[in-house]
């Protein structure tokens, strides 16, 4: 039997490495432990209790103010002690956090195998996404084997003499994550979000904003032109989950609070993100994770940042880079406003970030690693 630890700590990663450990699960040859290093930590947990997944291990890392320095040697720190006391035949780790880099570079250290779940992903610009950008080409140089989401990221890795042999393009894990939410579940996050006083009906946008490298003067300029949109279509409710970073957090408040058609609410949580998704005529996000789940479901999207690892939507027009260009934030939101949602989806086209069997190709490689 192999003893695989997933090590993830954030939302997104819960999200994405779900389906991946539900598929190992089903194998009688593996051992899958989970390891949570509560880079956020109630996000974290309240994602995989959806899934029915239970961390083994919880490092509670996070702190008030914390600086990228003192979180990652937290997490070393703690992943240390948790290799020097168990025995591990792989570590998987998925995406570009602090987590993934120090997950892969612990297991490297004690020469465990690092399989990298939705690798490949460049924007080559080691500042947008800030840290993200380098955390994921430092997890490259130290990984056994790749998946890569789309035939982008599989020949950006060819690039940089990754070895074809080390590589499998999976599709994404997040598309596998949808069609794993119940219909109870689903349900229920729609009670909830009407309790909240949203409608899910066709005049709804989503709007996310939360990356480091936007904070300061970029999420003033974003803010101005969503206080804008929300002046010249009062019929639109704008629904905007609060990242709780106070530097974000307190602005968005300040500036956003006494609106009558916009919702501030808490960060939402999974089946309720997804049913506002499926719902939503717009969405405005800075977000890596929504860029990918929105084609699902027809949204169009304006991406809230000047650089995007995640091409493939924009080239399939089903994304549009604005950054934080107020003019452009306005221009593109309102063509589709404008207009009634029937004549903006986007449906119909192929979603260019899978079809929704990443993960069983994922097990599969795994499989053909230890053969």
């Amino acid at each position: 039997m192999k003893n695989i630890i997933v090590i993830l700590g954030t939302r997104p990663e819960a999200i994405k490495l779900a389906p991946v450990i539900l598929e190992l699960r089903k194998n009688s040859e593996y051992r899958v432990f989970v390891c949570n290093t509560e880079q956020q930590k109630e996000l974290s947990n309240q994602t995989l209790g959806f899934f029915g997944i239970d961390a083994d291990f919880k490092l509670d890392v996070m702190r008030p103010n914390q600086t990228l320095a003192g979180v990652q040697s937290r997490i070393l720190t703690a992943l240390s002690n948790i290799y020097q006391n168990n025995h591990f035949d792989a570590t998987i780790v998925q995406g570009d956090t602090m987590t993934v880099f120090c997950g892969a570079l612990v297991s490297f250290y004690n020469r465990v195998p690092v399989f990298h779940v939705e690798a490949g992903l460049r924007s080559y610009d080691l500042f947008e996404p800030f840290p993200e950008e380098a955390m994921r080409q430092m997890t490259s140089r130290i990984t056994d084997l790749h998946f890569a989401p789309t035939k982008l990221a599989y020949d950006s890795l060819i690039k940089e003499n990754i070895a074809a042999d080390k590589i499998t393009m999976t599709g994404n894990t997040v598309i596998d994550a949808l069609s794993c939410l119940s219909s109870e579940t689903l349900a229920g996050a729609q009670s909830a979000l009407a309790a909240r006083g949203v409608r899910l009906d066709d005049k709804l946008v989503l709007v996310t904003a939360h990356r480091r490298e936007n904070h300061g003067e970029r999420l003033d300029r974003i803010l101005d032109a969503i206080t804008t949109l929300t002046s010249e279509f009062p019929d639109h409710q704008f629904v905007l989950p609060v990242h709780p970073n106070p530097n974000v957090h307190d602005k968005v408040y300040e500036r956003l609070g006494n609106i009558n058609n916009v919702i501030l609410t808490e960060p939402l949580d999974y089946p309720e993100l997804v049913c506002i998704m499926k719902n939503a005529k717009l969405v405005l996000t800075d977000s890596g994770g929504i860029q990918e789940e929105a084609p699902s479901f027809g949204a169009p999207v304006l991406v809230m940042r000047y650089e995007t690892e995640r091409t493939e939507g924009v080239d399939a027009g089903f994304a549009k880079l604005v950054g934080a260009n107020i003019d452009k934030i306005l221009d593109n939101a309102r063509a589709v406003l404008s207009k009634p949602k029937s004549q903006t989806r986007l449906e119909g086209t192929k979603n260019p970030y899978g079809d929704g069997h990443a993960a069983q190709k994922i097990e599969h490689a795994i499989k053909g690693f230890w053969k």
